[in-house]
């Protein structure tokens, strides 16, 4: 795929362990990526029979589940064609006309998710003969909105074959910012193709694609493991003006809550976490000895803040948030969190992308990318090193 900027301003898991041993791709990823590589090298050519799973599964020592992911993975990305008592055989090339695409991320840059995402796209077998292009802001929460709706004018001008848009968040007007995108694009007949997050109220859906991760069920997740590490009395802290994921992971906080604790009344507190004197005023009111983060971000902030008020991590507050950002692993006390796929997000969104334009009058898609909850220190977990 061509690629074109345009610049605007060893670890414990909750479950089975399905990472592999030489980084943090899941099992069933890797074993795309080398089936891929003898695809395209010709190891395997156009309608040749692919290894079956059962020696795939002694190949590379995983399970059967994990080898059927793969070749899920496989099949949805046109590489392979499963037939039923006979095998998967190598699909034979398809001519495709060469498409331009829009990256609509008003953030990008300054979000690591959101850069491993864009590069899932640009790696994805079914976008190789197709361009991309994107921008970014400075960082700035103010200028979010405006960057957002001049790349979204100048995808349009441009005629491109479909926008990847990631909604504004944090901004005072991201709603009606996001509204006037989507109806903007859905005028000018240009399909889009919903990153991470929908900008309608949760639980409201738009009537556009979605790929990412079922957040209820991550805020759910979350709690439950603090439960699990002796946590009784949870709170939920965001930021303002937090994306719709946040509502999301919220809800399944509220529901883990209930469903394990019996709690109806389950604090939610937003603001600025690096304010001492609000941070203290929440502890005093609410006595939390968990705390469940909207995401990673919101975790750091809050950590160092705990941090500078005498609270310690996790003795007295057990910790949580979401994305497996870069420095998760590097904050003064390692942050347990949830990680996304985004390579296979990245991935999906380009394989619902090219289905829309094939098939406009389809219904609409929600592609959940599984995501894994990864344990470290925060919520209480003891290392053995």
């Amino acid at each position: 795929m061509a690629r074109h900027k345009k610049s605007e301003g060893s670890k414990p898991r909750d479950a089975t362990d399905n990472t592999a041993d030489n980084g943090n791709s899941p099992r069933h990823r890797v074993i795309y990526e080398q089936l891929l590589h003898e695809i395209q090298s010709g190891v395997y050519g156009p309608g040749e029979r692919l290894p079956s799973e059962a020696t795939l599964c002694e190949r590379f020592q995983v399970s059967r589940i994990t080898v059927a992911k793969a070749f899920q993975s496989l099949q949805r990305d046109h590489l392979v064609t499963r037939r039923p008592g006979s095998g998967t055989f190598v699909e034979k090339p398809a001519q495709h006309q060469s498409l331009h695409f829009g990256l609509l991320i008003s953030d990008l840059g300054t979000s690591d998710v959101f850069e491993r995402i864009c590069q899932g796209i640009l790696r994805s077998p079914a976008a190789k003969s197709h361009s991309l292009t994107w921008g970014n802001s400075t960082g700035h929460t103010t200028d979010l909105a405006r960057v957002a709706e001049q790349l979204c004018d100048q995808y349009i001008a441009q005629k491109v074959a479909g926008v990847f848009f990631a909604p504004v968040e944090y901004a005072n007007t991201h709603e009606h910012v996001n509204r006037g995108i989507a109806a903007r694009l859905d005028k000018a007949g240009i399909p889009m193709v919903l990153l991470d997050r929908c900008f309608e109220p949760y639980p409201d859906r738009s009537h556009f694609d979605l790929v990412g991760i079922d957040n209820h069920q991550a805020g759910y997740v979350l709690t439950r493991h603090l439960i699990r590490m002796g946590a009784k009395r949870i709170l939920f802290a965001a930021r303002r003006n937090s994306a719709n994921t946040v509502n999301a992971r919220i809800a399944g906080f509220r529901e883990a809550n209930f469903s394990l604790l019996g709690k109806c009344d389950c604090p939610v507190v937003n603001g600025d976490f690096e304010d001492e004197k609000l941070v203290s005023k929440i502890l005093d009111h609410e006595s939390p000895d968990g705390i469940v983060c909207g995401n990673d971000m919101t975790a750091a902030r809050l950590m160092r803040t705990l941090g500078a008020i005498g609270v310690k991590i996790p003795e007295d507050i057990k910790m949580a948030g979401v994305d497996d950002v870069n420095y998760a692993r590097y904050l003064p006390t390692p942050l347990t969190t949830i990680r996304q796929d985004c390579a296979e997000i990245g991935a999906a969104a380009m394989s619902v992308m090219l289905d829309r334009i094939q098939r406009p009058n389809q219904p609409v898609k929600t592609v959940f990318i599984k995501a894994e909850l990864i344990v470290r220190e925060s919520s209480g977990y003891k290392s053995e090193e």
